[in-house]
C-alpha cells in the first residue's frame, strides 16, 4: 500500500526515483509523482493519475534535473484517485514537499484548525494537512526543519512513513515513521530511502531498518542520525539486506504470479532447510529450543491474521489440535483488536503476516502482548515490524513475493505452521513417534511431487480458457482442505474479479446448494481420505443439479473422474499436508482465468499488497 522513494548523493536523483517507483510496483497504487530540487534549487513536483509509465511519460519534456528528490505511489484512502490528492504535496510557500504513506486519523480537525489560521488547501488528502502543519509551525515559530517536523508529529493521530525536503536546505531529507515501514539505504556519499529494502539493493545492501518514532536526518557528507520525537538520539545497526536483484525480476516469466507459483517447490526447500532433517528423523526450530518452556506449556494458542494468512491460519489450527493436543482458535486482526478478548499468560499468540507490516495484526500483537500473552511470528519479511514486536518466531523464507495475490507466501506459512507443530508435538510427547517420522518425510518430499504437479501447467490453463465466461465460482473442500477451498475462491475473487465462495462441502446443503446450475462452475477438493465417501456424495447432489464440476483427485481415481466433468490429479500424500499440493491447481486455475480475461494479474484493482492502514 503505496510506495515511498527518496534519494540524496551525487547521481541524477530522477532515474533513482522512477526505478525505485517502478520497484514498487507490486504494492498496488493508483497515482505517482516525484518533487525533485534542481540544480538552481528550485523545487520542481511532477504527478500524474495512473501509472509509474504516465508518470515518466508526463515528465518527458520536464526539468528533471537535480541530485536529491523524493517520489511516491498512492493508493488511494482520503480522496479520489487523481493528480491534485496524489503525492507528493507542497506546503502554500512552495518551499516544502512530502510524501506520506499511512492515515492521519485527525486531519480533519487540524484541517479546520488550519483553514481558520488562513491556510489554504488543493486537495483532498490527509497528507497535504500534515505539510501545511508543518509549515505552519515552521513559519509562524522560525524553527529549522526538523524541529518542525518533530513538533507536528507530536500533534498528529495515525500511522505514517514520511520523506519532507525544504529547497531552502538542499542538502537533507527529514524522515519518519510510526506504524508504517521505512528503510534508508547507505551508499557511498549517497542515501536512500524506501517503503522496503526493493528500491534500494540495486545500489547498496546497507540500510537502517527504522523504528516506531523514529526520526531519520539524511545529510548529504554526513552519516544518518536518527533521533525520537524528543529530540533524542537513538542508536541503529546497519544491517545487510539478504535479497537479490534477481528475486524481484520476472526471470522469463510473464507475470511475478506465475513465477512465484513456479517458485514454490524450492521455496519451500529453501524453507525447510536447516530445520528438517530426514536423515536424523527430527524437525528444529530455534524458536522452539530458545523458548520451549513458554511454547510447549501453553495451554492455548490463538493465531491472527488476515486475507490468505488467515486461510493458512485455519491450516495451522487443525494441525496444533491434531498433533500438539493444544487448543488453538484463529482469529481476523482486524476483529481481534476490538472485541477485548480473554487473553491469558499461558496463551501464544501467533501472528502471521507476509510482509510483516499488517496493520491489524501488528495493533493484534501489541493488545496481546499488554494483557500478557507470549508472542510467535510467522513473516516473510526479515527486519519488519511484526518480527521486532514478536518475542520470537520463524521466517518462511520464501523470497520477496512481488505478485499482490500470495501465492508461495501461503503455502511457506503453511509449511512453517507444519513445521511448528512437529516441533512441539514432539517436545510436547502428544505424537506417535512412527507418524512424526512419517510426517518429517513426508514434508520434505512435498517440493518434488510439487515439480510433478506443475507439469500439468497447460491442462489447467485449456480447462481454464472454458471458464472465462462463469460469473460465479464455488470451492467445496473438507478438513484440511476447506481453507484450501477459500484460498481456492479467494485468489480467483483478487486477480479475475469473478465472484467465488469456498465452503466446507457438508455445507452445501444448508443455503449454497441453492445457487447451483449449470452456469455455476463447481470446483471439489476430493482427494481420498477419511471424508472421501461424504465429498463423493456432495459431487452427486451437484451433477444432479447440472452444474459442471472440477474434481482435485488423487493420481489414479477412477470414481470420480467418471462423475466430474474435468480433473486435476493430486500426488499421493498425507491427509494434512495435502493443502501444500492441493493450492497449487487452484492458484493455477485463477491465473490462466484472469490472463483470458485480460486482467492485470500482479497489480488487481483496488488491492495493495502490504496493508499498513485499517
Amino acid at each position: 500500500m503505496c510506495g515511498i522513494v527518496g534519494y540524496i548523493g551525487k547521481r541524477k536523483a530522477y532515474p533513482v526515483l522512477i526505478n525505485g517507483l517502478k520497484r514498487l510496483e507490486y504494492r498496488g497504487y493508483d497515482s505517482a509523482g516525484v518533487a525533485l530540487l534542481n540544480d538552481d534549487n528550485e523545487l520542481n513536483v511532477y504527478k500524474t493519475k495512473g501509472k509509474v509509465s504516465d508518470l515518466e511519460a508526463y515528465t518527458e519534456d520536464k526539468d528533471v534535473s537535480g541530485t536529491v528528490g523524493i517520489a511516491h505511489t498512492r493508493w488511494a484512502t482520503h480522496g479520489e484517485p487523481n493528480t491534485a490528492n496524489a503525492h507528493p504535496h507542497i506546503s502554500s510557500s512552495g518551499n516544502l514537499a512530502i510524501i506520506h504513506n499511512g492515515i492521519i486519523e485527525n486531519y480533519a480537525t487540524l484541517k479546520r484548525r488550519l483553514m481558520e489560521k488562513g491556510v489554504e488547501f488543493k486537495s483532498n488528502t490527509d497528507t497535504e494537512v500534515l505539510i501545511q502543519l508543518i509549515e505552519y509551525i515552521q513559519s509562524t515559530k522560525n524553527l529549522d526543519l526538523l524541529t518542525a517536523v518533530r513538533m507536528a508529529l507530536h500533534t498528529v493521530i495515525g500511522a505514517y512513513a514520511i520523506a519532507v525536503i525544504d529547497k531552502r536546505n538542499p542538502d537533507q531529507i527529514i524522515a519518519a515513521r510510526k506504524s508504517s515501514p521505512l528503510v534508508v539505504g547507505i551508499g557511498e556519499d549517497e542515501f536512500f530511502l524506501g517503503s522496503d529494502a526493493s528500491p534500494i539493493i540495486e545500489y547498496t545492501k546497507k540500510v537502517i531498518y527504522l523504528d516506531d518514532k523514529d526520526i531519520a536526518i539524511i545529510h548529504r557528507g554526513e552519516e544518518v542520525k536518527v533521533v525520537d520525537f524528543y529530540n533524542e538520539e537513538m542508536k541503529h545497526d546497519v544491517t545487510e539486506v539478504a535479497l537479490d536483484l534477481a528475486q524481484i525480476e520476472k526471470g522469463g516469466y510473464p507475470h511475478f504470479m506465475l513465477k512465484e507459483i513456479f517458485e514454490q517447490p524450492d521455496c519451500l526447500m529453501d524453507c525447510m532447510s536447516g530445520r528438517v532433517n530426514v536423515e536424523a528423523n527430527n524437525v528444529v526450530l530455534s524458536a522452539v529450543i530458545d523458548h520451549r518452556e513458554q511454547l510447549v506449556n501453553a495451554r492455548r494458542f490463538i493465531i491472527v491474521a488476515c486475507g490468505t494468512s488467515w486461510h493458512a491460519a485455519q491450516i495451522g489450527k487443525q494441525l496444533l489440535e491434531d498433533i500438539c493436543k493444544v487448543p488453538c482458535e484463529v482469529e481476523y486482526a482486524s476483529e481481534f483488536r476490538y472485541r477485548n478478548p480473554v487473553i491469558n499468560n499461558t496463551d501464544v499468540v501467533i501472528a502471521i503476516s507476509q510482509s510483516g507490516e499488517t496493520a491489524d495484526t501488528l495493533a493484534a500483537v501489541e493488545l496481546a502482548k499488554e494483557k500478557g500473552a507470549f508472542i510467535y511470528g510467522i513473516c516473510n519479511a526479515i527486519g519488519s515490524s511484526i518480527p521486532r514486536a514478536t518475542h520470537t518466531g520463524s521466517y518462511i523464507h520464501v523470497g520477496p513475493e512481488i505478485g499482490v495475490a500470495s501465492t508461495k507466501a501461503f503455502t511457506g506459512q503453511v509449511t512453517v505452521l507444519t513445521m511448528l507443530a512437529l516441533a512441539l508435538g514432539k517436545e510436547r510427547g502428544t505424537i506417535d513417534e512412527q507418524k512424526y517420522k512419517d510426517l518429517i518425510k513426508e514434508l520434505y518430499d512435498i517440493p518434488e511431487k510439487m515439480k510433478e504437479l506443475l507439469k500439468q501447467c497447460d491442462a489447467i490453463r485449456d480447462i481454464s480458457q472454458i471458464f472465462t465466461y462463469a460469473r460465479n465460482f464455488l470451492y467445496l473442500g473438507r478438513g484440511y482442505n476447506y481453507p484450501v477451498a477459500l484460498e481456492g475462491a479467494l485468489k480467483l475473487k483478487e486477480i479475475s474479479y469473478i465472484h467465488a465462495e469456498g465452503y466446507p462441502a457438508a455445507e452445501m446443503k444448508h443455503g449454497p446448494i441453492a445457487l447451483i446450475d449449470e452456469e455455476m462452475p463447481v470446483v471439489v477438493i476430493a482427494t481420498k481420505n477419511v471424508l472421501y465417501e461424504k465429498v463423493l456424495s456432495n459431487i452427486q447432489e451437484i451433477k444432479a443439479r447440472r452444474a459442471r464440476v472440477i474434481a482435485l483427485v488423487n493420481e489414479g481415481d477412477e470414481t470420480i473422474k467418471r462423475m466430474a466433468d474435468m480433473v486435476i490429479e493430486l500426488p499421493h500424500t498425507m491427509e494434512c499436508l495435502e493443502p501444500l499440493l492441493a493450492t497449487i491447481p487452484l492458484q493455477l486455475l485463477a491465473y490462466f482465468i484472469a490472463v483470458c480475461k485480460g486482467k492485470d494479474v500482479d497489480q488487481p484493482r483496488n488491492l495493495a499488497k502490504s496493508v499498513t492502514v485499517e
